[in-house]
């Protein structure tokens, strides 16, 4: 018998499979996907299914709404950043509705997926250490060879701030990152 959790994540991986950026090991957004439910499982081994499923729907069908729809700059990134949150908790809201969760689990994936509370919610800073930490191990390295020196170090001072205690602690431990970077991670 398959249990509401394996059907939420069989659900979200079905919409990440369409994604037409394809990766080597796969479309874009279902690598994501499992990456990110790797890591919260490797960082909150118990955590609850709302926090599993947040992780794994994170970006939900993101290549849905393109980020050329907004206005360039920072305002127009950061409009972009919160549409995509408020339709990934709509739609892994829709998803876990069709798994069998309740209104208020579904209510909740979505205030995780928004970022509610960061800082002040112990589930929101989970998923956003878990983003972070699947930024660093999976999508810095290229991310570094695009960008100035500058640049990245902004980028690297901006995750470390979004980061618990713990998780800025964690990195530091994990990670063998040159100074200045590892810097920004002892806050």
């Amino acid at each position: 018998m398959t249990t509401p959790l394996e059907t939420a994540l069989k659900l979200i991986d079905a919409a990440n499979a369409a994604d037409p950026t394809v990766e080597p090991d796969g479309p874009a957004a279902l690598i994501y996907g499992q990456r990110m439910s790797d890591e919260c499982a490797r960082l909150f081994p118990d955590a609850s299914d709302v926090l599993r499923i947040a992780a794994r729907g994170q970006h939900v069908e993101r290549w849905l709404l393109k980020r050329s729809e907004f206005p360039e700059g920072k305002e127009g990134y950061h409009a972009w950043r919160r549409e995509q949150g408020r339709r990934h908790g709509l739609r892994v809201a829709g998803i876990m509705a069709e798994a069998g969760y309740s209104a208020e689990d579904q209510a909740r994936v979505g205030v995780l997926l928004r970022k509610e509370g960061i800082k002040r919610d112990a589930e929101v800073q989970a998923l956003e250490d878990i983003i972070c930490f699947v930024f660093i191990r999976w999508y810095f390295a290229e991310f570094a060879t695009k960008h100035s020196a500058e640049a990245i170090q902004g980028i690297v001072e901006k995750t470390a701030r979004k980061m618990s205690e713990d998780g800025r602690a964690r990195v530091l431990r994990e990670f063998d990152l040159p100074e200045p970077l590892a810097a920004a991670f002892r806050l």
